[in-house]
């Protein structure tokens, strides 16, 4: 997801190779690791993980938009032009990549997902932490995501991609702000559409300021994945958040709603100041089918960067 802030240093390492993992076909996926995985089974344990602790929050926040991040950010780091970087890997366990700033506050994430793990050890951590996101969104009534086991774990965090990939909130301006969202995403290989529909990723979930230093979510219902958070950007007044709590904000910059509940970044504000993304901000926020759509192909996509492709098969996410 977008990344709120980045305020630790930038740490920089090798990319990771594709030769540095085993390149396995389809038939080999279906019949000796995917046979292992019972994925329906891991999926509702992941489900039972985000029930029970929302309970023990008793505050109406859950782990699902921290999975789905968790999800994004262990992909987010592809690089198309290398094939460096993606969900291969699970590096995300170790440093560099478990201490870059955007990763911040996803340790709670993972931490929740060590008793799966336990419980079935058939799964890779890389193929565990992109299917916590998929469950998360399936379980909050978004749509049904394409999803492919065979992801290799890394032993170390020696093929982790440089710090820096993941999408910055604020480049301290509209124009920067716009470009820098583009620059991430192409180098992904996404278009326009594909980045407006992924970043409908923030109807769920809340930011932190603790971890972020952003504060507040996106919408009333942070749990419900839907079309809302495209419906509040073009429906709503958003002005700079100037106090919190009845004192100065001094956190970084975002905008609040009328009401000062809800917010928005300023890449989502981006959004609707871009003639381009704007034009499927507005057909989101009329037609949520097809947001689905367009979404579950999207991150699906996303989930499936820097995997070995199959050779003379359709991509994971066009199989549907």
């Amino acid at each position: 997801m977008m990344n709120a802030a980045r305020f630790s240093s930038k740490a920089a390492s090798a990319a990771a190779p594709l030769a540095a993992y085993t390149v396995y076909t389809l038939a080999d996926y279906n019949n000796t690791y995917a046979k292992e995985v019972d994925v329906k089974a891991v999926k509702q344990s992941i489900v039972d993980v985000i029930d029970s602790n929302a309970e023990k929050r008793e505050d109406g926040t859950s782990l699902t938009g921290t999975f789905v991040r968790l999800a994004w950010h262990a992909s987010g780091t592809y690089a198309k032009a290398d094939n460096s970087g993606g969900s291969n890997g699970g590096r995300m366990r170790f440093d560099p990549e478990a201490s870059f700033g955007a990763n911040a506050g996803l340790g709670v994430a993972r931490a929740a997902l060590e008793s799966i793990k336990e419980k079935y050890p058939e799964i890779s951590y890389a193929d565990l932490y992109c299917l916590s996101g998929v469950a998360a969104i399936e379980n909050a009534g978004g749509p049904e995501i394409p999803f492919q086991l065979g992801r290799e774990d890394a032993v170390d965090g020696s093929t982790s991609p440089p710090d820096g990939r993941l999408p910055d909130a604020d480049k301290g301006g509209r124009d920067k702000t716009v470009a820098h969202v583009r620059e991430i995403f192409y180098r992904m290989g996404f278009d326009d559409r594909e980045i407006v529909a992924l970043l409908g990723a923030h109807a769920l979930g809340r930011c932190h300021t603790d971890r972020s230093g952003y504060w507040g979510p996106w919408t009333f219902a942070e749990n419900t994945m839907s079309n809302e958070y495209f419906r509040l950007l073009v429906e709503e007044r958003w002005s700079p958040k100037v106090s919190h709590n009845g004192k100065p904000w001094t956190g970084p910059d975002q905008y609040e709603d009328a009401t000062g509940k809800l917010m928005m970044l300023p890449s989502d504000i981006a959004l609707i100041q871009d003639p381009e993304f704007k034009k499927y901000v507005e057909l989101y926020a009329k037609d949520q089918d097809v947001f689905f759509k367009d979404f579950a192909k999207a991150f699906s996509k996303l989930l499936a960067l820097g995997v070995a492709p199959v050779v003379g098969a359709k991509p994971w996410y066009q199989f549907w």
